[in-house]
C-alpha cells in the first residue's frame, strides 16, 4: 500500500510550525486512526489493516521521527502534550471528526491521551505506555535502548541473512512479538532499519521519563487490552489503567507478547471492532 504525505501547522511559542506525517489509507465507514509505538513504524499495524478496512477507514500513521515522517522542528518537543496536537491537527487537516483511534505501547498512550481532550469517539489501547512503576519504565527503557543499539550497529547482510529464519527472526522481535517466526522476513528487516533510523527515538525516550498516566476518561469508550506474553510492558499494568479508568473494558490477550497486531491478528482486530462500535 502506497503512502502519502500531507503538512500543517502546529502552534509553537516560536509560532506555528510545519509538520508532516506519512500515512496510509485504506477501505469506508467510520474513520480509524491506528498509532504505533516507539522505534516501529505504521506497517506494525499490516496484519490488521485488511480485516478492519473491511468496516473502518483506517488510517495507519507514522508518528513524527518514526516510520517515513520526517523530524519534529525546532521548536515542537516530543513530549505527549505536543504530538496530541501534531494529531489533533491531522485529524483537522484530514477532515476526521472525533475518528475512533486505536494505539499500541507508546500509541495507545497518545490515544487515551487524545480520549481525555475529547478528540476521539473511542479509543483501544494495546500494552500502553504510563502505567509502569519507575522500576518498570526503567526496565522497559533499559530494553528498549538495548534494542535500539543493536539495531544500529547490525550490518543489513546480516539482518537479512537473520530475518531469513524462524529462529533469526525470534532473536530480532523476540522482545516484542510472542509469535515472531509469524512474521514475514522482509517485514522483519524493515522494522529493524526503521529503529534504527527513527530520528525521534532518543528525544521521544527522554520525554517519556516523566509520564504517568493518571487521568480517567470520562464519556467516550475505552478499551484497554494487554498481551500475556507481554515482557516489555508488563500484563499488570493493564490492572493499574482499570483502575484509573474504572469504566474502560480491559481485555485478556492470551499468547501475544507487546506487539499482539502479528501475533494474533483476528483476535485483536475483533477487539478493536467491538471497542469502536
Amino acid at each position: 500500500m502506497s503512502a502519502t504525505t500531507v503538512s500543517f501547522k502546529v502552534p509553537s511559542p516560536q509560532g506555528p510550525q510545519p509538520v508532516t506525517v506519512s500515512y496510509t489509507r485504506a477501505g469506508s465507514g467510520q474513520p480509524l486512526l491506528l498509532l504505533h509505538g516507539i522505534g516501529h513504524h505504521r506497517q506494525a499495524w499490516d496484519p490488521v489493516v485488511d480485516i478492519l478496512a473491511a468496516e473502518r477507514d483506517v488510517i495507519a500513521v507514522d508518528l513524527p521521527g518514526f516510520g517515513a515522517s520526517p523530524g519534529l522542528p525546532d521548536g515542537l518537543a516530543y513530549d505527549l502534550r505536543t504530538t496530541t496536537a501534531v494529531f489533533g491537527a491531522l485529524c483537522e487537516t484530514l477532515g476526521l471528526d472525533r475518528p475512533h483511534v486505536a494505539g499500541n505501547s507508546l500509541g495507545g498512550l497518545l490515544a487515551l491521551d487524545l480520549a481525555k481532550e475529547q478528540l476521539v469517539r473511542s479509543v483501544t489501547a494495546l500494552s500502553p505506555a504510563g502505567f509502569w512503576t519507575p522500576a518498570e519504565r526503567r526496565y522497559a527503557f533499559g530494553v528498549l535502548v538495548t534494542m535500539r543499539r543493536i539495531a544500529e550497529r547490525m550490518p543489513l547482510p546480516l539482518v537479512e541473512r537473520l530475518a531469513r529464519t524462524a529462529a533469526g527472526r525470534a532473536a530480532l522481535t523476540s522482545t516484542i512479538y510472542a509469535r515472531p517466526s509469524r512474521r514475514a522476513p522482509e517485514a522483519v528487516v524493515a522494522e529493524t532499519l526503521a529503529l534504527a533510523r527513527a530520528t525521534g527515538f532518543a528525544e521521544t525516550l527522554r520525554a517519556g521519563t516523566s509520564v504517568q498516566f493518571t487521568d480517567d476518561i470520562p464519556g467516550i469508550p475505552v478499551t484497554v487490552a494487554w498481551g500475556t506474553r507481554d515482557f516489555l510492558l508488563m500484563p499488570r499494568q493493564g490492572v493499574r489503567a482499570k483502575r484509573i479508568i474504572p469504566k474502560a473494558r480491559l481485555v485478556r490477550l492470551p499468547g501475544c507478547g507487546h506487539c499482539p497486531m502479528n501475533d494474533d491478528p483476528a483476535l485483536v482486530a475483533r477487539v478493536i471492532l467491538d471497542g469502536s462500535r
